[in-house]
């Protein structure tokens, strides 16, 4: 009988793509976010954070979010805030809604649906 084998989940390669229209700046998250990729995320997304930014963080295509993840998000949160911005997530799954919810997260990060609901929370000054 062959020796058991175990095989690691192979990382996903964090896609970002961020595109500005309309005064608001669209990042689309493609991948998994954890402890390898949300530096990278942090890094493209931080200096976004620019004085009255508006950013729509759509994340439909991220499946499993870390706790390193969870604190990317916030210190994005934090510096957009800080700056008089604001900062809106769509289309996160149940998992990670439910998660947000555990941690306290969805009392002060907006999240919707859909890009056209978060682009009418950004532009409604709300």
């Amino acid at each position: 009988m062959p020796p058991q084998q175990w095989f690691a989940r192979a990382p996903i390669a964090m896609q970002i793509d961020i595109q500005t229209r309309d005064n608001i700046t669209f990042i689309t998250l493609d991948g998994d976010i954890d402890a390898s990729t949300a530096p990278q995320v942090q890094g493209q997304v931080l200096p976004l954070a620019t004085p009255q930014s508006s950013i729509l963080m759509d994340m439909k295509k991220v499946p499993y979010m870390s706790s390193a993840g969870l604190r990317m998000l916030l210190s994005t949160y934090r510096q957009v805030t800080a700056k008089d911005g604001k900062l809106v997530l769509v289309g996160v799954s149940e998992e990670l809604i439910e998660t947000m919810a555990l941690t306290g997260f969805l009392d002060f990060i907006k999240t919707t649906d859909t890009c056209e609901e978060g682009i009418d929370w950004l532009r409604s000054g709300s």
